[in-house]
């Protein structure tokens, strides 16, 4: 066995234990596919991931992402996490900006303040069949006519998202998980009323990953932001809310600059040390 230095962050928010944490495992050149699934299964949260090396010359770090079922290619507060523990462990960029090496790809970061963004990578949209859609809405017991538009988005991980009426009606959802399981990952985004701290309330649902509830969802959020501001439903900059329902307090900033939407928020540090693997 042999020890890395191991950091376990709660991303979206500032406050420990109120947003959606994270397992890092820094300088894991030499563990193989096998070792980090295993640890991912083993810490049982939405996601683990393990820094090294970049490939490419532009990037600062690359990461591989695994949840306890398998590897995703990106996924955001995996991003704005590993980022936090990176530069903690005294990192330093190459450039003005953060480039993490990925499935995906190369994802630019930034820093704003407290919080840090990543641009949220190429996204393509599609139509949901009818078919799927009603599986899926009666697995949330969700009547149709409280569905105002459905897509699939796919930034890497693809959702099926649902846009509803209001930010009550997707804290209000008593899903099946069971039945999701077998159907898709599903995201739910709705508008909260005018002078409410938050534009919008969503809510992930990834029993088919083996997370029946994720508390707070970068990857959904950067496909929600790019879907709905190119749609004029959005305005380009706004606040979204994710985890009330598992007792969180995720914030999702997001910003459209030119062509780019940028998807941040705070990090915390919550544990700090190393892991035997």
């Amino acid at each position: 066995m042999s020890e890395f230095t191991f950091t376990q962050v709660d991303v979206f928010t500032d406050t420990p234990l109120r947003g959606n944490p994270l397992a890092v495992v820094h300088g894991a050149d030499t563990l193989s596919d096998a070792q980090m699934q295993a640890f991912a299964r083993w810490t049982n949260l939405s996601e683990t991931t393990f820094l090294l090396r970049p490939t490419s010359p532009q990037a600062d770090y690359r990461v591989r992402i695994f949840t306890p079922g398998g590897e995703l290619p990106f996924a955001g507060h995996p991003t704005l996490g590993s980022c936090h523990a990176w530069l903690e462990q005294g990192g330093q960029p190459k450039a003005d900006r953060i480039v993490q090496e990925c499935g995906v790809g190369l994802v630019p970061l930034r820093l704003d303040g407290e919080r840090s963004a990543f641009a949220a990578p190429p996204m393509r949209a599609a139509p949901v069949r009818d078919e799927l859609l009603t599986a899926v809405l009666a697995a949330l017991g969700l009547p149709r006519s409280a569905v105002r538009e459905a897509r699939w988005l796919d930034n890497g991980p693809k959702w099926l998202a649902l846009l509803v009426d209001d930010a009550e009606t997707v804290l209000h959802l008593t899903p099946d998980h069971s039945a999701l399981k077998g159907l898709a990952e599903v995201g739910v985004i709705g508008p909260h009323p005018a002078g409410y701290d938050c534009q919008f309330e969503v809510r992930a649902f990834a029993a088919i990953i083996g997370i029946p509830e994720d508390p707070v969802t970068g990857s959904l959020n950067a496909s929600l932001a790019q879907w709905l501001i190119g749609e004029g439903i959005a305005p380009e900059r706004y606040v979204a809310a994710q985890g009330t329902c598992l007792d969180r307090s995720g914030r999702v900033h997001i910003a459209r600059d030119g062509d780019t939407v940028w998807v941040g928020g705070h990090s915390v540090s919550c544990i700090r040390g190393t892991v035997a693997l």
